[in-house]
């Protein structure tokens, strides 16, 4: 099987990488990726724990729903935690 590919405007061809993982240990709550994300890909959840007042104590990044994702990729060049894991789709 080939990998779902696609042209940009200017007619180069380009290969979206769509979100798989995203690591929860590495993860710091920061809201980076769901600010840039352009889909409903990303959620912050309460978290169980209540540590302290820090906001990633309070709350967790989750992935809400990977279908919806498009492959731009801008939640991990936006993550400073390199969170994210992406794969190419399979056609």
């Amino acid at each position: 099987m080939s990998q779902y590919t696609a042209l940009t405007l200017g007619g180069t061809e380009w290969t979206p990488e769509f979100v798989t993982f995203l690591d929860p240990e590495s993860c710091i709550a920061c809201g980076r990726c769901f600010k840039v994300c352009p889909r409903d890909v990303l959620n912050f959840v309460d978290s169980d724990e209540e540590e302290d007042e820090d906001v990633s104590a309070a709350a967790k990044m989750v992935i809400q729903d990977a279908n919806d994702c498009i492959g731009c990729g801008a939640c991990g060049r936006m993550c400073p935690k390199k969170c994210f894991t992406f794969e190419a789709k399979e056609v």
